[in-house]
C-alpha cells in the first residue's frame, strides 16, 4: 500500500514546491517593481490626474456606441490615445482602436484591452448625470471606464519616463457585447496584424475594486428564434395558427426550463419582436435568446433541450388552430458562439496579478465570465480580466452607475498598470 502512495505524495509535494516557489519568485519580483521611484512617480501622476480622468471617462459615455456602431467614439478615442502621448495608432479593419507603446523589444508583446461598444441600442441617452462622486449613464461603468483607464495608463508612464522590455498593445475593441460575439477580439487574434504576435493579454472589463481576477472564460450561445406563418387580417382570418401565440408559447416553456445551479447554467430572452400592425394576424415574430454555462456539458445539454421546446411549440401551435393557409415554421439561427477557455491558477500571469494585488493591499479573488479574453484562452494564449477599479452597480440597465471616490477608483488603476508593468518587464 505504502509503495503505491508514495510516489503520489512525492509528485503532490514536488508541485507544491514548483507553486510555492513560482509565487515566491513573483512576488519578489513585485515587490521590487512597487519599490522602485518610477513605478511610485506613475502612481503619484494617477492620483493627481484623477479630475481629468472622471472627465474623460464623461467624454466617452456620452459618445453613443451600440452594436456594429462603435465607428463614433473609436474615432474619438484615436484622438484621446494620441493627445495622451501614443504615436503608433490606428483603426484595424474590424473597428478595433490599436496602439503601440514600443519597448526594447527583449520581452513578449503584451495586449492590454477595453471594450468601446455597449449594449444600449442607437438613441438611448447616455448623457451623464453626476451626483457627488457617483456618475449615472447607460455604460458608464461597463465599459467606458475602463476605456479611460488605458489612456491614464499610458500618460502615467510616460510621465515617469518607464521604459518596458515588452511592446505593449493599447487595444480598444469592438463587438464584446451582445450580437457582437467578440467579434474585434476574433479578429485582433485570427486576422488582424498582431496575429500569432500577442504572447499575453489583459481585459479590463468593468468596473470593480481591483481584486478579481477571472482566470476562466464561460461559454455561451446565442439564438434568434424565427416564428413563421400565413398571417392575415385579425378578424377576418382569425382561428388561423399565429407566429405570436406560437412566441409566447415558446417564451413560456423556456421560462419553466430546469438547469443545474452547480455548474452555474443561465437563459435569457432578452429581445422580440415582429408584426406589422395591431390588427395583423402575423407572418413572423421572434425573439433573441442567450445561454450559457460553466461547462461545455451543461451548455450543450441546455441547448440542446432548447431546441426540443422551440419545436415543441411550434407542434401545439400547428394543433390548435387552422394550417389552411399554411403552418407555422421555425427556423433557430445560432448568432453568437462564446469558447471556454481557462488558465491555471499557478500561471505566472495569474501569479503576477495575485502578487500585485496583494502587494497593494488586497486579497485576490478567482472568477469566471465571459469577456475578451474567452479568444485568447480558447487559444491557449495566457490571458486574464481585471476589475478596471471603483465600484458601481446596474450594468446593463438604463440606471448603471459607477462611484468615482477617489481612493477607490486611483487604487483600482495602479492594480492595474501594477500588473501590465510587471509583466512587462519594467526597466
Amino acid at each position: 500500500m505504502f509503495s503505491r502512495i508514495a510516489p503520489r505524495i512525492t509528485k503532490l509535494a514536488l508541485l507544491l514546491a514548483i507553486i510555492r516557489g513560482t509565487a515566491s519568485a513573483q512576488t519578489g519580483n513585485v515587490q521590487r517593481l512597487l519599490v522602485d521611484p518610477k513605478f511610485q512617480a506613475a502612481q503619484e501622476f494617477i492620483a493627481k490626474d484623477h479630475d481629468r480622468f472622471v472627465r474623460e471617462t464623461i467624454q466617452i459615455t456620452e459618445i453613443e456606441a451600440p452594436p456594429f456602431k462603435e465607428a463614433k467614439r473609436a474615432k474619438a478615442f484615436v484622438e484621446m490615445l494620441r493627445q495622451s502621448g501614443l504615436s503608433d495608432v490606428d483603426i484595424d479593419a474590424e473597428g478595433n482602436v490599436i496602439g503601440l507603446r514600443r519597448g526594447t523589444g527583449t520581452g513578449p508583446l503584451i495586449a492590454i484591452a477595453a471594450h468601446l461598444d455597449t449594449v444600449f441600442p442607437e438613441g438611448t441617452n447616455v448623457k451623464v448625470r453626476r451626483e457627488g462622486s457617483k456618475l449615472y449613464a447607460p455604460g458608464v461603468g461597463d465599459d467606458s471606464r475602463a476605456v479611460a483607464v488605458l489612456l491614464e495608463i499610458v500618460r502615467a508612464m510616460d510621465s515617469a519616463k518607464i521604459q518596458t522590455s515588452s511592446d505593449i498593445l493599447f487595444v480598444a475593441d469592438v463587438g464584446e457585447e451582445g450580437p457582437g460575439d467578440l467579434r474585434g477580439m476574433k479578429y485582433l487574434f485570427q486576422k488582424g496584424p498582431y496575429k500569432d504576435k500577442i504572447k499575453m493579454f489583459i481585459s479590463l472589463d468593468p468596473f470593480g475594486w481591483g481584486s478579481d481576477i477571472t482566470t476562466a472564460g464561460m461559454g455561451s450561445k446565442r439564438f434568434k428564434v424565427i416564428f413563421t406563418g400565413p398571417g392575415g387580417h385579425s378578424f377576418g382570418s382569425f382561428g388561423l395558427v399565429n407566429p405570436a401565440y406560437a412566441l409566447g408559447n415558446a417564451i413560456a416553456k423556456l421560462s419553466k426550463m430546469q438547469v443545474p445551479q452547480r455548474p452555474k447554467t443561465t437563459y435569457n430572452v432578452g429581445v422580440v419582436g415582429g408584426g406589422t400592425s395591431v390588427n395583423s394576424i402575423p407572418f413572423e415574430s421572434w425573439m433573441e435568446v442567450d445561454i450559457r454555462s460553466e461547462t461545455k456539458e451543461e451548455l450543450n445539454r441546455a441547448v440542446e433541450n432548447f431546441t426540443r421546446l422551440m419545436h415543441e411549440a411550434v407542434e401545439e401551435e400547428n394543433r390548435a388552430r387552422s394550417t389552411s393557409q399554411g403552418k407555422i415554421e421555425i427556423d433557430v439561427k445560432l448568432i453568437g458562439d462564446r469558447p471556454f477557455g481557462e488558465i491555471f491558477q499557478t500561471a505566472p500571469i495569474v501569479q503576477t496579478a495575485a502578487a500585485v494585488i496583494r502587494a497593494l493591499g488586497m486579497v485576490p479573488t478567482f472568477g469566471l465570465s465571459s469577456t475578451d479574453a474567452n479568444i485568447p484562452l480558447s487559444m491557449g494564449i495566457p490571458a486574464i480580466t481585471l476589475e478596471s477599479g471603483g465600484t458601481g452597480s446596474r450594468n446593463h440597465t438604463l440606471d448603471e452607475w459607477i462611484d468615482v471616490e477617489k481612493t477607490a477608483s486611483v487604487r483600482g488603476i495602479h492594480i492595474a498598470m501594477g500588473v501590465l508593468l510587471a509583466l512587462a518587464g519594467m526597466n
